[in-house]
């Protein structure tokens, strides 16, 4: 039983976590200055935002409803990332980023994980208006309540990062039960955070697909001249 368990762990992890290692003995924390940057970002948002003078600023910055303008949630996504919810602890916002996005950070570049959790993000914050239109009688819906809600943190990032890595990486199981656990947390508990949080799967899941599509179209291609692959790198 544990040789199959060691065999499992192996395949699954193996080449995730070797990755990982190397990266972090060859460089230690320099291989992650991007994730170590967010944390503290991340940080000093929920210091400013709990003091008196700092509440409304943060909000102005990083506070996105679905009844904004559109433009104006378009131009604070980005830092709406780094923007901890009040209601959730945190040290598990903290947790996330430092987890989740230094393993990406190390195993995809630090370009490719900005590109990819901004995707994530991007697609839960698109779907809340589509949500919202929809109405709430449609599997898909949002009550017109959800229009104030305000929609910060990096979870839909986190969601989105874990299973790019893990198709990368090929650890099938991993990233099936990443997906799992969303739709059974939509099914217990079908609130705005949740739907997002599959949207920001399905966001992914089309760059994967329309990247595996490319890699298959290039395989039995000669590489260009002065070129080792067509295929785009891992690492940036």
């Amino acid at each position: 039983m544990s040789g199959s368990v060691t065999r499992f762990a192996r395949r699954e992890w193996g080449p995730l976590f070797g990755t990982v290692r190397a990266g972090l003995a060859s460089r230690g924390w320099h291989a992650v200055p991007m994730t170590l940057t967010a944390v503290c970002l991340t940080a000093l948002f929920q210091l400013v935002q709990n003091q008196d003078w700092g509440y409304q600023p943060v909000q102005n910055i990083g506070s996105v409803r679905a009844e904004d303008p559109l433009w104006l949630a378009l131009l604070r996504t980005p830092l709406s990332l780094f923007v901890p919810a009040l209601d959730l602890p945190v040290w598990g916002a903290l947790a996330q980023v430092l987890l989740v996005f230094g393993i990406a950070e190390i195993c995809l570049g630090r370009w490719r994980t900005l590109g990819v959790a901004y995707l994530a993000t991007l697609s839960g914050t698109l779907y809340a208006r589509v949500g919202i239109a929809l109405g709430p009688g449609t599997p898909f819906g949002l009550p017109a309540s959800d229009a104030q809600v305000v929609d910060t943190g990096p979870s839909a990032a986190v969601v989105g990062l874990a299973v790019y890595v893990c198709w990368r990486y090929r650890a099938w199981w991993t990233g099936g039960a990443v997906v799992l656990a969303m739709v059974v947390e939509v099914i217990v508990k079908p609130n705005l955070a949740g739907k997002e949080h599959l949207a920001a799967i399905a966001g992914v899941l089309v760059l994967i697909a329309v990247q595996a599509w490319r890699e298959r179209g290039q395989e039995g291609v000669e590489p260009r001249p002065g070129t080792r692959s067509w295929k785009p790198p891992i690492r940036s």
